[in-house]
């Protein structure tokens, strides 16, 4: 499978973008794949204390520095960080198309491949844990769900992915669900808008 990803993605090479002065709110992710038959993504859940985003899931990644001389190196230093994944063991194979998060912030998705296998530490200040789903799994829509989902004191059925007790929505699902039917083939169309289920009163 791993050589149809990439024979796939040569139309979405490498690109280190360098944000521009007057693009503050830039970021990166990393969608890590593990070198086998059957490939698997890294995803991490995030820390239930932080303020942004707490206990969701989502890839490793975090927002540009200017000690970060690209926004890939932003999605190697933030995984190195978070999960302890060294930069020289990732083999970058593309640049996703950048996309906006529901707080306006301009996410870049790098693709790379990892051997399976490694140990992960993720960082307890950030993160509550690190799993990996079979792209199988995500490539069966048997699997794909809606949920109820919290924003802005209202409630959301959102498109979703139940696994091993995670929920997997929002922006990492249109990221990998992107990534799907651009590197296997797949035809997997999320239905929104979100439906409002009730208006949240207390």
């Amino acid at each position: 499978m791993l050589d149809i990803i990439v024979q796939n993605l040569e139309s979405f090479p490498v690109n280190p973008i360098v944000p521009g002065a007057d693009q503050p709110r830039q970021a990166a992710v990393l969608l890590a794949l593990t070198r086998e038959k059957r490939p698997e993504v890294i995803l991490i859940r995030r820390a239930d204390h932080l303020k942004d985003h707490p206990g969701e899931v989502a890839f490793p990644g975090g927002m540009w520095e200017e000690q970060d001389n690209s926004l890939l190196d932003t999605a190697l230093r933030e995984s190195h960080e978070e999960i302890a994944l060294h930069p020289e063991g990732v083999e970058l194979i593309a640049t996703l198309p950048t996309g906006s998060t529901r707080m306006g912030v301009k996410v870049t998705p790098y693709v790379g491949v990892i051997n399976p296998g490694l140990e992960f530490s993720p960082d307890p200040q950030e993160l509550d844990s690190v799993f990996s789903v079979p792209l199988d799994y995500l490539l069966n829509e048997d699997h794909l769900t809606r949920d109820v989902f919290p924003l802005a004191g209202e409630e959301y059925s959102l498109p979703c992915y139940h696994f091993a007790g995670y929920r997997i929505w929002g922006f990492t699902l249109g990221v990998l669900v992107d990534f799907l039917n651009r590197s296997c083939g797949a035809s997997i169309q999320l239905q929104y808008p979100p439906i409002k289920t009730r208006i949240n009163r207390s």
